[in-house]
């Protein structure tokens, strides 16, 4: 891998990291649901102008507007408003093992002995977190569980529609999410335009940063270095995100650290590498690079 490759994976992660941090700093100001919500109106303003989908890449299109942009990403600001950034991020980790799961049972996917194993091992760090005063409740648990079972089911519907670019796929959610997380915030939460009117730059930049930074940005550097390389040695750099995003918490939001969110952190991290990581491919690619680029161009 070129060094200024991996200075990028270094940077996409980064910046996924410090969105947990930018949410933070907006929610200070802004009613979650609201927040995301326009999140949703930025993201689709500069995308859906040069962007077009099919009607049959709209039918799959509308449930992820629900399960990715609402139950994902609603639920997600939800849960970190009552939550440090760290602990959310860990969490919604899980989508990766959720994911699989659900290959496994809707898919009919197997896995194996091992990839198992380290789903066990990431639901335990799971239990472990349950003692962790930063969930100061269960229902702040279950909101982000469900956030990253809403991620894990968008990938089962990803995985059964037509081929759409993800820039595409990012704006046209967006844009069908905002009658949905509009309506639930219109019905939840109060004097939210009044909240944005003002509004400090905190708010302003949470808004734009998950929307530009976080989505735009990140994820277009994200699928460009996964056209250029095997996504089994892109793919374990992401496990870096929610170890990124407790650090920036600490230093940048003074989170507290504890042995219930170390262990935890540690054992759902470790877990979803152990399941997620294909260690014979990384073998073969350390071995012989050209033949594992020659293999993902057929």
């Amino acid at each position: 891998m070129a060094l200024r490759h991996f200075f990028l994976i270094l940077l996409v992660v980064s910046l996924w990291a410090f969105n947990n941090v930018a949410i933070k700093w907006g929610l200070l100001d802004l009613p979650p649901l609201f927040m995301i919500c326009m999140r949703f109106v930025v993201v689709a303003l500069l995308l859906i102008p040069f962007t077009r989908v099919t009607r049959e890449q709209l039918r799959y299109l509308l449930p992820l507007s629900f399960t990715f942009g609402f139950l994902h990403f609603s639920l997600l600001f939800v849960g970190i408003k009552y939550t440090d950034a760290g602990t959310g991020a860990i969490v919604v980790q899980l989508g990766t093992p959720f994911a699989m799961l659900l290959a496994m049972l809707i898919l009919k996917e197997k896995l194996t002995l091992i990839q198992v194993l380290g789903i066990a091992i990431s639901l335990s760090g799971v239990v472990v977190l349950t003692g962790s005063p930063t969930i100061p409740s269960w229902w702040v648990l279950c909101l982000l569980l469900i956030s990253a079972a809403g991620w894990a089911v968008s990938n089962m519907i990803v995985k059964k529609s037509p081929p759409i670019k993800p820039l595409t796929m990012t704006g046209w959610i967006s844009f069908l999410a905002i009658p949905i997380v509009g309506l639930a915030s219109w019905l939840l939460e109060a004097d939210q335009f009044s909240a944005l009117a003002h509004s400090t730059w905190r708010g302003w930049f949470g808004i734009l940063y998950s929307a530009i930074g976080s989505s735009i940005v990140a994820y277009s550097l994200w699928y460009t270095l996964l056209k250029k390389y095997n996504v089994n040695l892109i793919m374990p750099y992401s496990l870096l995100t929610p170890v990124l995003a407790v650090i920036m918490g600490v230093v940048v939001l003074g989170d507290s650290m504890n042995i219930f969110k170390v262990i935890g952190a540690l054992l759902v991290i470790v877990g979803t590498a152990i399941s997620v990581i294909n260690l014979r491919n990384l073998r073969m690619h350390a071995r012989f690079p050209r033949l594992s680029r020659l293999r993902k161009t057929r």
